[in-house]
């Protein structure tokens, strides 16, 4: 569980609008995630897209590959556990025993087994896979998220923010660290989370229950969207006319006002609309979900963050991170050292949980089920991402350690190859021994789905042009 010590401050996702600000004509605040973008070269245009939409299943933590999509069976006790292996839907190919749902779909999927980079760091290594963008210490909040970079140059679309975070709350630690972050494009190009700042940022902290419920509720619902008391739409509709009156006058005295000054009133009338839009409400409305549904998906946090998602995209938002990984009851869910203070039973036991690999199983294939039955997956783009794998060989405590030489993913909708799996581990899923792919080329994969030419490049906050990646390509065989 060694991080990286290097402080950090504790940065705010992008709120929609400051509720103080709204009472003031003139002075409101919005995330420039909800406009398109200003200025971006002529290659950000050049590529047809496959996809409209991303759903990034953001597993923050280190995901055990051994356990779910690349178990080694015949390998020795302390390498593959005690957890059995499953048929999938596809001729030969096994995964591990909590993952009994996505194995029927395995046809639906674009599976990724030589995940790999050379990195054991979490922070390091989250912002690698985040961004597709190499950092070292001092850069931990530099480099902008790939959802930053699509709500930068695509915009928002239906008024929902280009970029948003289900529910964009966890924090790697200790000391806990915001890695959702618009990097040199500036903070209004972080992503908008559902749940604001965190309550208890430092999820290491505090009391865990040794088997805490997997069934649990939480309110997703954005609290920037929560009605303004003592301020009805009404009222707020006749401040934003006062305002446009205000600024008519001062456009016909200075003619020579600034880009950013144009930006600002879009972002003005962007944070007026989402908070008098029912539609925006609408869509993170959970509750209008049928409990049918909601039991598919299943009563837990990564079930519903994921149900989430589905209405997001459908009401057309482009970008949206189901965020899951540090959790105030689960503690560091991925991080499966079973160091003291952890309180995990062994490995194999803890990804047969409700909150585990078990639940996110149940999770993702509702997900992708949901989004093929409404006519969706076509053209959303899921990915499922975490910054590294762990040890094949599970230590003394039962857990297993950092391992970024090896790891997996997968990909599924979006013009994504169906019932492909690419590359492949040895016999202990220690080293790929095939073609290597890392953060950069998953980024790169993404952005081309999108119809982003990775060679793109935006200005940063000083006006000097960067590439949207530096380096990576996609991934051979995904698209």
């Amino acid at each position: 569980m060694r991080m990286t010590p290097v402080p950090s401050p504790l940065l705010p996702c992008a709120p929609l609008l400051g509720r103080r600000d709204v009472l003031r004509a003139g002075a409101v605040s919005v995330a420039s995630s909800v406009i398109p973008a200003a200025w971006a070269t002529p290659a950000a245009q050049t590529l047809a897209a496959s996809a409209d939409s991303v759903i990034f299943l953001w597993m923050g933590g280190g995901v055990t590959h051994l356990d779910s999509f690349d178990p080694k069976p015949q390998a020795p006790v302390e390498v593959r556990g005690t957890l059995q292996t499953i048929a999938t839907a596809l001729p030969g190919v096994h995964f591990a025993q909590p993952m009994s749902r996505m194995a029927q779909l395995a046809d639906e999927l674009c599976l990724v087994r030589s995940f790999s980079h050379d990195n054991n760091d979490h922070l390091l290594s989250q912002v690698y896979t985040l961004s597709g963008r190499r950092v070292t210490a001092a850069q931990l909040f530099s480099e902008p998220n790939i959802g930053a970079i699509v709500s930068y140059l695509q915009g928002s679309r239906n008024g929902l923010p280009g970029y948003i975070a289900v529910p964009g709350v966890t924090r790697p630690g200790p000391p806990p660290h915001n890695l959702f972050v618009g990097g040199w494009l500036g903070n209004g190009h972080a992503p908008f989370c559902t749940a604001g700042v965190p309550e208890q940022p430092d999820f290491t902290v505090g009391e865990k229950s040794p088997n805490p419920p997997a069934e649990a509720w939480e309110d997703l619902t954005p609290r920037d969207l929560q009605p303004l008391a003592g301020l009805s739409s009404q009222r707020l509709n006749a401040r934003m006319a006062l305002r446009n009156s205000l600024d008519a006058v001062r456009r016909s005295l200075d003619q020579t006002l600034t880009h950013a000054t144009g930006s600002q009133q879009q972002q003005y009338e962007g944070a007026a609309h989402l908070l008098t839009s029912p539609q925006v409400r609408q869509a993170f409305d959970l509750s209008l979900e049928s409990e049918e549904t909601r039991q598919e998906y299943g009563q837990t946090k990564i079930g519903q963050r994921c149900l989430m998602a589905r209405r997001l995209v459908e009401s057309g938002a482009r970008f949206v991170m189901v965020d899951y990984g540090y959790d105030p009851d689960y503690g560091n869910l991925w991080d499966n050292h079973n160091a003291a203070g952890q309180n995990f039973p062994h490995v194999s036991e803890l990804c047969m949980r409700g909150y585990h690999l078990a639940g996110t199983d149940r999770a993702c294939a509702a997900l992708i089920s949901d989004l093929k039955h409404r006519g969706l997956l076509d053209r959303t783009l899921v990915v499922f991402l975490t910054e590294f794998g762990r040890t094949p060989k599970i230590n003394a405590s039962g857990g297993r350690d950092h391992w970024g030489m090896c790891g997996s993913i997968f990909f599924a909708g979006g013009g994504t190859q169906r019932g492909t799996v690419i590359g492949a581990s040895d016999e202990q899923a220690a080293w790929p021994t095939s073609t290597p792919w890392g953060p950069a080329d998953i980024a790169a994969t993404v952005y081309t789905a999108l119809g982003i030419a990775p060679e793109t490049r935006l200005p940063d906050q000083f006006g000097r042009p960067l590439p949207v990646l530096d380096h990576g390509t996609v991934i051979e065989g995904v698209l």
